[in-house]
């Protein structure tokens, strides 16, 4: 997989709302376009992102071919406790990225 950029906040109040962020770079192929050769270029897309807060599931979603090269995900989560938001990307290969970041919970 490539290069993941994600924005979590470094610190926020206990009960707040806030903004979490996620890219990764991938070319998403669909397993539909030929290549220079005129053969099908092999499906590799990611098919599954997962965000946890401190091990429990905050976000997930399923992705399918129709999805845009370079997914990216914005959703929003309470800050309950100081701890690590970890993010995983696993495509059609069973390759699986995973980031991660520290949040503040003051």
């Amino acid at each position: 997989m490539g290069r993941a950029l994600i924005n979590v906040p470094a610190t926020a109040k206990r009960g707040e709302i806030i903004e979490i962020k996620a890219l990764i770079a991938h070319p998403m192929e669909t397993g539909y376009r030929t290549g220079p050769d005129g053969a099908l270029v092999p499906r590799d897309i990611i098919n599954r992102f997962l965000c946890t807060y401190n091990g429990e599931e905050i976000f997930s979603a399923d992705l399918f071919p129709a999805i845009a090269a370079n997914p990216f995900f914005s959703f929003t989560t309470i800050a309950t406790e100081s701890g690590t938001i970890a993010f995983r990307w696993i495509d059609d290969h069973g390759t699986a990225q995973l980031e991660t970041a520290k949040i503040t919970v003051e």
